[in-house]
């Protein structure tokens, strides 16, 4: 009864000790909204810039410049599909991992051409007729631009990440970046017609920590 007793005891206090035991915490969370500061540019080329009524900026990239080494970030998927519709990249903006993948599917009737010459990546020059899906992976980070040369208004872009900090912004111009240490980060934004620029935010008690990523209009 003695030893019955003595392992029930340990089995009560084991069990109090792990309620009691606090969760691993997640990471901290930055919770933004890239928006464009200024008068909007005339747009001369279709969906060049797309913004919300309250100016924020559509399919903007976010990232962190140096990110922390201890952290919680969700992997990006190691591939991702960019579609040709009616004559345009759809979505205009993927981000995928160095080492992933990008499927080029052609829903159009017409006969469509990929062509990029980036500078970290192997350039392609494909002829993609309807129906065909053309994959292409990317080893390197880096921004790249994609045209068809039968058409050439279409504009792409594939954003080659180097790690998983990286987000894409909403139709609202909003963007969470999860799984973050407290500290003191500098982001980035690029959007294809504003550039890119840079800002230091500190992640702390507040979660998630609010940003707002001023463009300037060019």
């Amino acid at each position: 009864m003695h030893f019955r007793g003595l392992l029930l005891g340990l089995m009560v206090v084991s069990l109090v000790a792990a309620l009691a035991t606090p969760p691993v915490a997640a990471g901290g969370t930055i919770k933004g909204t890239v928006v464009l500061k200024g008068t909007a540019p005339e747009i001369k080329k279709l969906e060049e810039l797309v913004l919300s009524p309250q100016a924020g900026i559509r399919n903007a990239v976010v990232w962190l410049d140096k990110p922390p080494t201890v952290a919680t970030a969700e992997a990006l998927p190691s591939t991702v599909s960019m579609d040709q519709r009616e004559c345009t990249f759809t979505p205009r903006v993927v981000l995928v991992p160095a080492g992933g993948k990008v499927d080029f599917l052609n829903s159009d009737r017409l006969l469509h051409n990929l062509h990029s010459t980036p500078s970290a990546n192997a350039a392609f020059n494909r002829t993609q007729p309807k129906g065909r899906t053309i994959t292409i992976s990317f080893s390197h980070p880096e921004i790249i631009r994609v045209t068809c040369d039968l058409h050439s208004w279409m504009r792409g872009w594939v954003v080659v990440a180097d790690h998983p900090f990286y987000a894409m912004t909403n139709g609202a111009g909003e963007f969470e970046l999860r799984g973050l240490p407290p500290g003191r980060y500098t982001l980035k934004a690029w959007q294809e017609r504003l550039g890119t620029i840079s800002r230091d935010v500190a992640v702390g008690d507040q979660d998630p920590t609010p940003v707002t990523l001023e463009m300037p209009a060019r």
